[in-house]
């Protein structure tokens, strides 16, 4: 069973009409697999994620995602995440009003189907915060509200934590990250797939955070495709030599 993308074709509603920006992707994350998505600004990963999530201001037009062996397509936000997809965003929310604490027990409640434990549960919360360098008070503040870029990040990666997904999506993880924060956040992703059964789609910019959550694949992406694959070797070459030359065969084949 995988997280499968298949010829999928997305498009953006902006205010001029919809504009296409996937054009034909195709994926299969297996179980325990890590998968890098890296390209340059404006290449269309960001739009793959919250296409995957079910945001509504972007429609699949043609292709299917299957999670599972259930096609994810018609699915609202929600049964999505209930049937195993995680979204960490790359600028989260402010939710004034609500708390962390609330927030992340609605969450696991609607995923669940259960309310969990209060018992066992504040004690799973606590250590999820202390894993993520975080303090218990944190959890009575409004979520994501007046938070540091590295504070919104380590919360996604305790969402993670607690609430379990089969397949997480991490848009941009490392954002906006000092080298210590960005530690602790690859060690929280790290101790995920280390339960050897889930899979990871990593979208980034930069290889550094992959000198901490080490890809099995990673895969070039322009213009709303994927252009090219390898190993974690093909991160390195990137480091060096840059996407100018997938931009300009992306154009010419245009």
């Amino acid at each position: 069973m995988s997280l499968v993308i298949n010829d999928l074709h997305v498009d953006v509603l902006t205010e001029e009409g919809p504009k296409q920006i996937l054009k034909g992707v195709n994926l299969t994350i297996n179980p325990g697999e890590v998968h890098a998505i890296m390209g340059p600004n404006g290449s269309g990963k960001s739009t793959l994620a919250y296409a995957l999530a079910g945001h509504p201001k972007y429609q699949i037009t043609s292709g299917t995602v299957t999670l599972d062996g259930t096609e994810l397509n018609e699915l609202a936000v929600h049964e999505r995440a209930r049937a195993g997809l995680f979204l960490a965003m790359q600028y989260p929310v402010e939710v004034p009003g609500v708390s962390v604490a609330n927030f992340l027990r609605t969450a696991k409640t609607a995923i669940d189907g259960e309310a969990p434990k209060v018992r066992t549960w504040v004690k799973e919360v606590n250590g999820a915060m202390s894993d993520l360098g975080l303090d218990p008070s944190f959890s009575s503040r409004s979520l994501n509200e007046g938070f540091s870029g590295g504070e919104k990040k380590r919360a996604e990666i305790v969402q993670l934590q607690l609430l379990q997904p089969k397949y997480a999506v991490l848009d941009e993880t490392d954002s906006g990250l000092d080298i210590d924060a960005l530690r602790v956040v690859a060690d929280g992703v790290n101790r995920f797939t280390a339960q050897g059964d889930r899979g990871v789609l990593l979208i980034t910019h930069y290889t550094r955070i992959l000198n901490y959550i080490k890809p099995d694949f990673v895969h070039v992406y322009v213009d709303g495709r994927v252009v090219d694959e390898g190993g974690s070797e093909l991160a390195e070459s990137l480091e060096v030599t840059g996407y100018d030359a997938y931009v300009a065969a992306s154009r010419a084949h245009a």
